[in-house]
């Protein structure tokens, strides 16, 4: 049978273990087949490298439980420090001195055996004594130097200089450059080695600033040949034989739209409306991609490895090649479509009665934008006209849409809507306005369709006890919820009930007591900070902001990789070809996938927002010396920080204080002056002046103006 994991780990956790070389595990364990002791030691290198054993200098195996040791990520800092954050939950934050890093750098996993000194009550500090896994292979920096060697200075300040020596790939000073760390810090406290691998372009020139963030983060650039060529062969005339040949339902007659923003490429969900006596007949329509991207194929492992389209203010790093994405399975106006088609019947209150879907070919009769479905809904005359045949659809989208959404809200859903910054560019890709909307009633009527679309699919599946992908979002940690509620009692606001159990409704209520206040907008920020960040899982574990059991995404294949998964188990399941073994195969792929496609997404989501503040800040960058109103963000040692209304965060550092010596009050997220007790804290609403902009460290600094100041009154 051989050696288990399970049972060498059940030994390294015993009470009176006492730590032993591999010899002696060997021993003990009663190890002595050659195929067993090679088992016995893969096992303890796994563990070692997860970081659930350490092994000392001795060659002495230990679990690190009641050592004082903590596996975790290293969180750097533009002066040398570093926070570590603890992967065991409840775990707090360790401060880790510069020279007690001992060469680990920014986002590295590490191992860290906590002071002695680290009491309760004392900032915990500690000192790496070992890398798991180094998490910056390629860095992206300005070069500083000649054909001789240099240094490149990282975009991301929490990294350390990173030494070029002689040889390297030629740069000119100012270039932005990718480099592949060939020597990594060590004791001695030495800079990091590395190698030039692609000179992206110089500094300032037009496209290289986002170019240099897409490289960072290690999106491509291009698809591979063999994608390419898979694509190629694809034949986007064929769509009524294969609609006949599949036995798809016909639904061309059917009137449906697209409803996206203007700039949208990627349509990948229509929507149909009919009444049905006093209810509805609504139609969900999402491009079949399953069908164009076969499991297995060139293209489909690639779509796997992106497993998200990312969106930046000039491009667009599609998931699909754009002959896919935006040609053959986007849902274009006019144009036959393969879709899977999703109706859902419900009462005039909203309440689904029955539900079915298959496979289906369709057409789009309109491609509308979210800007125009408002205006026609507000009346407009000329869009009425142009429109007249959708005119009461959408009328009737917007009252079904708005019933949804107070049935969600009943239930405890959670609704933020915060306002979404874009910024426009030139054709130098040099900003120009940043525009600022909150969703409208159009934007509430996509959102309210999918989400019920993405629910009904997910519980189907759920009572079919079948390996699947949702979309869960776990209740907040009890250490956050401890801070919101300290936060909150600044504002006379109680966090009621069992903070073990809290639930979507207590969240709601804070959300109400707050609606139409100065608070709101703050309180709402520092709600939406306590809460975990969703993810993909193949457990059926809810989704608190939606205060749902089952959820998924399904809606956006085009762009997403587990839609596309649903997508394929939807198909197989209406095919019969789901069988017993298929079953297993999914079950042990499908918590894989789950993981990268989290991963991938969280990192689109740090790019995309990277780029965007990039742009912010350039937008400013002439506009020194004006006056702006905005509220206080976030309060700091250093300073406080203020959002302005279209978005742009600055920093007021407390060397530009002038009037008064200001401390900071951390429970209280305030700075106070020692003579008048003049305060800035966390919402108050405050009148600042743009001193300068640091594109490099892409830091907006402003100061305030003293008479426009207005303390936000507390509730």
């Amino acid at each position: 049978m051989g050696i288990k994991k399970e049972q060498v780990l059940s030994y390294l956790f015993r009470e009176d273990y006492k730590p032993l070389t591999f010899e002696g595990l060997q021993k003990v364990l009663n190890i002595y087949k050659e195929e067993d002791i090679q088992e016995l030691f893969q096992i303890l290198t796994s563990l070692e490298k997860e970081g659930s054993v350490f092994k000392s200098l001795q060659g002495r195996y230990s679990p690190l439980r009641g050592m004082g040791l903590l596996v975790g990520v290293l969180q750097g800092h533009s002066q040398g420090y570093a926070f570590f954050l603890p992967e065991a939950p409840g775990e707090p934050d360790v401060f880790i001195q510069p020279e007690k890093l001992k060469g680990a750098m920014h986002k590295d996993r590490v191992v860290v055996r906590l002071q002695k000194g680290s009491q309760e009550g004392r900032r915990r500090e500690g000192e790496v004594i070992r890398i798991l896994k180094r998490s910056n292979p390629n860095v992206v920096g300005t070069y500083r130097g000649n054909r001789h060697g240099g240094v490149a200075l990282p975009d991301d300040r929490r990294l350390s200089e990173i030494r070029i020596p002689k040889g390297s790939r030629e740069a000119r000073a100012g270039d932005k450059i990718l480099i592949n760390i060939t020597r990594w810090p060590d004791n001695s406290h030495a800079l990091p080695e590395g190698k030039i691998v692609e000179v992206i372009g110089s500094e300032g020139e037009p496209g290289v600033d986002i170019t240099s963030i897409q490289k960072k983060f290690g999106f491509p650039s291009t698809f591979p040949s063999r994608v390419l060529k898979e694509v190629e062969h694809l034949d986007e005339n064929h769509i009524l034989e294969a609609a006949k040949d599949e036995g798809r339902q016909d639904l061309r007659s059917l009137a449906m739209v697209t409803i996206d923003d203007e700039d949208a490429r990627d349509l990948d969900d229509a929507v149909s409306l009919e009444r049905r006596g006093s209810g509805y007949r609504l139609g969900v329509h999402i491009a079949d991609v399953s069908y164009y991207v076969k499991e297995g194929s060139a293209l489909d492992r690639e779509a796997a490895r992106r497993a998200t389209s990312v969106y930046f203010p000039d491009r667009v790093i599609p998931m699909l090649p754009p002959r896919l994405s935006n040609r053959i399975c986007s849902l274009n106006p006019g144009a036959l479509r393969l879709a899977i088609s999703v109706f859902m019947d419900l009462n005039q209150d909203g309440k689904l009665e029955k539900y079915s879907f298959y496979p289906s070919v369709i057409c789009i009769e309109e491609r509308m934008t979210y800007s125009d479905v408002n205006r026609i809904l507000e009346g407009d005359n000329c869009l009425e006209n142009k429109y007249s045949g959708f005119v009461q659809v959408f009328r009737d989208m917007a009252a079904l849409a708005e019933r949804l959404k107070e049935k969600r809200i009943r239930r405890g859903a959670l609704d933020f809507n915060f306002p979404e910054a874009k910024v426009k560019l030139d054709e130098q890709g040099k900003p120009l306005e940043i525009r600022v909307r909150r969703g409208g009633r159009a934007e509430s009527i996509i959102e309210e369709f999918m989400l019920l679309c993405n629910e009904v699919i997910a519980a189907h599946f759920h009572r079919l006890k079948i390996p699947f992908v949702y979309r869960v979002h776990e209740r907040p940690e009890g250490e956050k919820l401890y801070a919101l509620r300290d936060f909150l009692s600044f504002f006379n606001i109680k966090l009621e009930g069992d903070l073990n159990r809290i639930s979507p409704r207590q969240f709601q209520k804070i959300m109400e007591a707050v609606k139409d206040t100065p608070a709101e907008k703050i309180v709402n920020y520092v709600l939406l900070r306590s809460l975990p960040q969703a993810r993909y899982s193949v457990s059926p574990l809810g989704h608190f902001g939606l205060a749902t059991r089952y959820y998924t995404h399904f809606t956006s294949p085009i762009r997403r990789y587990p839609d596309l998964l649903v997508h394929r188990i939807l198909r197989s399941t209406l095919e019969g070809t789901l069988t017993t073994a298929e079953s297993r195969r999914l079950a042990s792929r499908l918590p894989q996938l789950a993981e990268h496609s989290s991963e991938q997404e969280r990192f689109a989501m740090e790019a995309e927002r990277e780029s965007v503040d990039l742009k912010k800040v350039e937008l400013m960058e002439g506009k020194v010396g004006n006056e702006y109103s905005g509220v206080i963000s976030g309060v700091t040692s250093f300073g406080f920080f203020v959002e302005l209304d279209n978005t742009v965060e600055g920093l007021v550092h407390v060397t530009s204080l002038e009037d008064n010596f200001y401390c900071f009050n951390e429970k209280r997220y305030e700075l106070v002056g020692e003579r008048r007790r003049k305060v800035y804290r966390l919402g108050d609403s405050i009148r600042v002046r743009l001193e300068r902009v640091d594109k490099e460290t892409r830091t907006v600094y402003f100061t305030p103006l003293v008479p426009g100041y207005s303390r936000l009154k507390h509730l």
